[in-house]
């Protein structure tokens, strides 16, 4: 795990303009270690579209997305006690769901209604496409932050099915705990800022973090193709 910046607690001020800047400064680390590999970029919709198209531009590497999503607390849906991805891979915190005495079928239930979601993105984003070919290639995950970790987990375990030859996180932020639940998982992390603790919020590391569109990750997907071709 490769963390080049760490701070005390949450900054009062931005360390990024922009998800895209961010994007280019990973995107230097990461080639200083990987140019030359057969690679794939999969970023996590939304936000870790712009921060993964400067890495696939920087590796010729093709980019798409990966969607898991947090599983809400039935009673606090800002909230999650776990993720799923579109294959039904599925990762809980196996703490918090004895604390909040989560049954298997109330998981089940808010699993199913995530997948909803998920699949209709996957059509908004993909189309008729097929998931990506992973086999063999370095998968690049990449997302705007880690919070939490377990989005990126799911993302991780769903991808290992595809048999890369390995699986490279790199965020351009996260909690120093988050980081390190995420590389025990993956073969690499590269995370530019690693927080050591205090309350984290992703957002909190950017001047400009706007909500994107569907259409806006379209057309990172749709530059990013074109420059594959």
């Amino acid at each position: 795990m490769q963390v080049l910046r760490t701070i005390p607690t949450m900054p009062r001020s931005w360390f990024f303009e922009t998800r895209e800047e961010a994007g280019r400064h990973l995107a230097r680390e990461v080639a200083r270690r990987y140019a030359g590999r057969k690679a794939i970029v999969l970023a996590i919709p939304r936000g870790g579209v712009p921060v993964g198209a400067p890495i696939a531009l920087r590796l010729s590497a093709p980019l798409d997305v990966i969607i898991p999503r947090k599983i809400p607390i039935p009673w606090d849906p800002e909230a999650g006690f776990g993720a799923v991805t579109a294959d039904g891979t599925i990762v809980l915190n196996d703490e918090l769901v004895a604390l909040l005495g989560l049954t298997p079928e109330e998981i089940e239930r808010e699993a199913r209604q995530v997948q909803a979601e998920i699949q209709r993105r996957t059509r908004e984003y993909r189309g008729d496409r097929p998931p990506p070919a992973v086999e063999g290639k370095l998968v690049i995950l990449t997302d705007d932050g880690l919070a939490s970790g377990y989005t990126m987990l799911a993302a991780i375990r769903s991808v290992r099915a595809g048999r890369p030859a390995e699986v490279l996180v790199a965020v351009p932020v996260a909690p120093l705990d988050s980081a390190r639940r995420v590389s025990a998982e993956a073969n690499d992390l590269i995370c530019l800022i690693g927080q050591e603790r205090g309350p984290f919020a992703v957002a909190s590391f950017y001047h400009f973090f706007p909500e994107l569109t569907d259409e806006e990750i379209l057309a990172y997907l749709r530059q990013a193709e074109a420059l594959q071709t």
